[in-house]
């Protein structure tokens, strides 16, 4: 793996393509992979049929799970292999001010300032784009029990949210990547080319698509 690459994030709404992208990037560099477990989401099936109930017991599930993962990326000795993970705690408050009343929000700001880690900056963070009817599809297919009650209409809450997270994201190098027309799990051409742009960027923030 490039020494500069070190700590890779993976980034995107909901079926853009962030775990099954992260577990072939981490096979491929000889990684660690640090992904998200939304099964163990106690909340997270109700929390699609009653968003405005449920918001905020999901969203701090997942912010202690985020944490405690993440937690061995602070110590002195997290160079010691690479990382590629599914997800950037930085954008964790993202969800929040997409789901929460502004009281719960209040509160959610002030337990996210209170537990996040000291983790490193990503030396990557690539950020997977999706139409919101791609997502939807990509959903559906994989047919997981929990996002059974996943609506078009908040995944393209959450794309719009990304889009504009990502905008004024300047934390870390970034590659935008349009996963419309990239297979990373059939094709593995595709899977290859997306290796290749992002062992060679040159510049801080830079776009990647093909078809």
């Amino acid at each position: 793996m490039s020494p500069r690459h070190r700590y890779i994030a993976i980034e995107g709404p909901i079926g853009a393509g962030k775990t099954t992208l992260a577990r072939r990037l981490a096979e491929r560099l000889d990684a660690e992979a640090v992904l998200e477990q939304p099964g163990e989401n106690p909340f997270l099936a109700r929390f699609y049929q009653d968003m405005a109930r449920y918001a905020l017991p999901t969203q701090l599930f997942f912010l202690f799970q985020r944490v405690r993962q993440l937690e061995p990326l602070a110590q002195a000795d997290l160079f010691g292999r690479p990382v590629v993970a599914d997800f950037l705690i930085d954008k964790d408050p993202l969800f929040a001010r997409a789901t929460l009343s502004a009281d719960e929000l209040v509160l959610y700001q002030k337990i996210y300032d209170a537990v996040r880690p000291q983790s490193p900056t990503p030396d990557l963070v690539i950020y997977l784009q999706a139409r919101p009817a791609t997502l939807v599809e990509r959903v559906r297919k994989r047919a997981a029990g929990y996002e059974r009650g996943v609506s078009e209409d908040y995944l393209a809450l959450l794309a719009e949210s990304y889009a504009r997270f990502f905008h004024h994201y300047s934390d870390a190098p970034l590659l935008i990547v349009n996963s419309e027309n990239l297979n990373f799990v059939a094709r593995d051409a595709d899977f290859n080319l997306l290796v290749q742009r992002l062992l060679g960027m040159k510049s801080p923030r830079e776009f990647f698509s093909v078809g």
